[in-house]
């Protein structure tokens, strides 16, 4: 039987707009992961593997209005939001370039003998060295920066995999488009093109996690999909690392002070994180809890105000569309549910924004109120008021793990007066990211940055942006009284490379 087409849809329209590629077959998964693996040792020399990547940034940004365009007409974000997005897939690819040339990711420790230990030390030299195979699976809300060129891609191919994408339905031509770009640019360098794989299918995605020459993947979608392939790698007659990203709710905490003083300026700063890329980050603020009386009253008119002076917006698909209504009509029907501004329906492809609101008591008990601590994905989300402290540590005890905590503090505050500290300590098991007075919307790639949580977050303790991502990808391994002749130039005491290194535990720059 022949695989099924894959189509561009529009998602303004929800009409298919041309034939991109086919779903690929259980036998032509195993010919691109085999032809993956196979290039492994052309990404052995750091030196071309950090050229090659900064070719497929300089690549991307030549082909930038080309990609642009098409990401534009599939997922219908926005050519300023789609510039800004490959800008920072570009920034990203280069930054992994800049480490591997550094180095110090390979994590190079050399210990001589020492018979005056107790227990004695052998000669043992350790670093990273690259896992295999990663599958990636694309994110449907970051086209550029969660898809084929993006961090999973990037760090992989930083750690010296070779990667196979399974593209997102959202966007196949767009993939099409920018793994063309990034196999020339491996081409330029001596790379074999099939460094970087792509597939199409939902078949696909589950052939590829349960392929033996995978040796790991990374996931950005929803926790459904992502438990399922979880599981999935777990299941195999070899496990493989799993690094997904799930879902979160990005709850927030304004205490009373920080309401009573700036009451305006946290609602308007609510309603542009909440409704930032018509509500579908990852990061968006999902929960909010707002205290009870004038101060809270003021933050929640200011949110209305703000909310109420969006334009609708259309979402990825029409099924991430279908669920969002029905999503937040389930949650309105709930008693002492109000919708200071309705969410929902738009135009016939559109959708609106809106908030929420509801007692916090009602979020701290187990019950049907659960359903507003799950995440609903598009522009909405839920003000919780509440009248006391133990109110807001009832409803945090409750919530899973997330990406982001935030809380808004008072100037007092901020400056060590009240409970500031004490609300950061219950936020820190909650999050990867912990932010005071500013909203998690924005993921700067950065060194320092982590990007992950405890689950359903994050299926691991590790970020996938950030120079520390490349850390998913690598394993290590000692060599024990090795003879000098036979070790990796990495290992040898003359450093002829270059690294930065842990020589005989002082640590050598």
């Amino acid at each position: 039987m022949a695989a099924a087409p894959v189509w561009s849809v529009d998602p303004r329209t929800g009409k298919q707009r041309e034939q991109v590629a086919v779903e690929a077959t259980a036998q032509e998964v195993d010919s691109v992961v085999r032809a993956a693996h196979a290039t492994r040792e052309a990404l052995v020399d750091r030196t071309v593997r950090a050229a090659f990547l900064r070719t497929a940034a300089d690549r991307l940004e030549a082909s930038r209005d080309h990609l642009v365009e098409v990401a534009d007409a599939e997922t219908a974000l926005g050519p300023v939001r789609l510039t800004g997005e490959l800008a920072r897939t570009c920034y990203q690819l280069r930054a992994f370039a800049d480490i591997v040339d550094e180095g110090a990711f390979l994590d190079v420790v050399i210990n001589h003998p020492d018979d005056t230990a107790t227990p004695p030390v052998p000669d043992l030299r350790r670093y990273k060295v690259p896992l295999g195979v990663v599958a990636v699976y694309s994110a449907s809300n970051f086209p550029f920066a969660f898809s084929v060129a993006g961090g999973d891609t990037a760090s992989a191919l930083a750690a010296g995999c070779p990667v196979v994408v399974k593209a997102h339905p959202d966007h196949p031509g767009l993939s099409e488009l920018v793994a063309h770009v990034l196999r020339s640019a491996a081409a330029e360098h001596g790379i074999d093109q099939a460094v970087v794989g792509l597939v199409h299918g939902f078949e696909a995605g589950v052939e590829l996690i349960k392929h033996p020459l995978v040796a790991a993947a990374g996931f950005t979608g929803s926790i459904r999909g992502g438990r399922a392939l979880f599981d999935a790698a777990a299941a195999r007659p070899v496990p493989i690392p799993f690094h997904g990203e799930l879902g979160s709710l990005n709850p927030v905490v304004v205490t009373e002070a920080a309401a009573a003083e700036r009451a305006e300026t946290i609602g308007t700063g609510l309603a542009g994180s909440m409704t930032l890329g018509v509500g579908q980050f990852c990061v968006k603020p999902g929960l909010v809890l707002v205290p009870s009386g004038a101060a809270g009253d003021g933050l929640v008119k200011s949110l209305t105000d703000a909310v109420s002076d969006t334009d609708a917006g259309v979402l990825l698909d029409h099924r991430m569309r279908d669920n969002f209504i029905a999503g937040v009509a389930e949650r309105t029907q709930l008693p002492e549910v109000e919708s200071p501004v309705t969410p929902g329906a738009g135009g016939e492809h559109t959708v609106s924004a809106g908030f929420l609101t509801v007692p916090a008591a009602r979020l701290a008990e187990e019950g049907e109120y659960d359903l507003l601590l799950e995440e609903c994905f598009g522009p909405v989300t839920v003000v919780a008021r509440y009248d006391s402290e133990d109110e807001v540590k009832g409803v945090l005890s409750r919530l899973p793990g997330n990406l982001t905590a935030t809380v808004q503090l008072s100037e007092e505050e901020a400056a060590g007066q009240g409970r500031g500290a004490e609300i950061l300590a219950d936020l820190t098991p909650l999050a990867g990211r912990v932010l005071v007075n500013g909203w998690p919307t924005g993921v700067a790639v950065a060194p320092a940055q982590h990007h992950g949580g405890p689950y359903p977050a994050t299926t691991s303790t590790s970020t996938s942006v950030g120079g520390t991502a490349i850390e998913r990808w690598l394993r290590p391994v000692v060599y024990q009284n090795a003879p000098e002749a036979l070790l990796p130039p990495e290992l040898r005491d003359d450093n002829p490379l270059g690294l930065p290194r842990r020589f005989n535990n002082h640590l050598e720059r």
